[in-house]
């Protein structure tokens, strides 16, 4: 089994087992791959590891749900060990520091406030953050490198809150008809920088449509793709049964087989 594991492995489920493991991955007899990483090198994992835990959230399957998991958690405590390691913040000091704010941010459940909603405890929140240092601003600090179709969700929804928004989805559609002539006409004038700001407006109504549907857009959109990924690789083998390519058919042959297999 190669070389043994010179720290006790608690098998309680002990967090600090997994730091120790990073601990001896970085050590001097450690993996050379480990050793080099740190945290700019690792936001790509980051990113990674949690749409997958996202995809197995999904699936509905609770083991894989645990698996995925597991890894954004150990990838997590490894990019806290490497600034650890550099003295700038601890695992204990991060650990006291989010459970202090969580109950700093919710007197309702910890001090004398009372909150009778989800909604009242939203618009506190902002406050709460404001006080921190936080950003002011209703809209607040949403990662610009956040997927745009689900910042698009989160900023309207942020505006929602102040009431700055349609009164129901049906006055959306009237926006979305507005924004999709305005492309219409860009693209007939054949302004191509006015044309990518329209496209952009109409793609923000869409997810502001589908937020006023309680449905996030990222979730729809994803599932979307899944279902065409699908049903055109069931389309690829159902031609290659035939002794066929997609690259010698026409559009419209393959508009007809594709037909024929959403019915099925």
């Amino acid at each position: 089994m190669g070389r043994s594991l010179r720290f006790k492995y608690h098998t309680e489920g002990d967090l600090s087992s997994l730091f120790e493991l990073i601990k001896e991955l970085r050590g001097e007899s450690g993996c050379p791959w480990d050793k080099k990483q740190t945290p700019e090198t690792l936001k790509k994992y980051l990113l990674e590891e949690a749409y997958e835990a996202i995809e197995a959230i999904d699936q509905g399957e609770p083991k894989a749900v645990m698996e995925e998991l597991g890894d954004l958690l150990f990838l997590i405590l490894f990019i806290v060990y490497i600034y650890q390691e550099r003295g700038e913040f601890s695992l204990k000091e991060l650990v006291e520091k989010t459970f202090n704010k969580m109950v700093s941010r919710h007197p309702h459940v910890f001090g004398e406030e009372s909150a009778k909603s989800a909604e009242e405890v939203l618009k506190r929140w902002q406050v709460l953050k404001a006080k921190e240092g936080k950003s002011p601003s209703i809209l607040g600090d949403l990662p610009k490198s956040l997927p745009a179709l689900q910042r698009a969700y989160r900023l309207g929804e942020r505006a929602g809150r102040i009431g700055f928004d349609w009164r129901d989805p049906k006055e959306v559609f009237a926006k979305i008809y507005e924004e999709l002539k305005e492309v219409e006409m860009a693209l007939n004038d054949k302004r191509g920088e006015q044309l990518k700001e329209e496209l952009g407006d109409l793609l923000f109504s869409i997810a502001n449509l589908s937020r006023k549907l309680n449905i996030n857009p990222e979730e729809a959109l994803r599932g979307a793709l899944i279902k065409f990924e699908n049903r055109f690789k069931r389309m690829e083998s159902f031609v290659k049964e035939q002794g066929k390519r997609l690259e010698d058919m026409t559009l419209e042959e393959m508009d007809k087989i594709w037909e024929t297999l959403k019915k099925t």
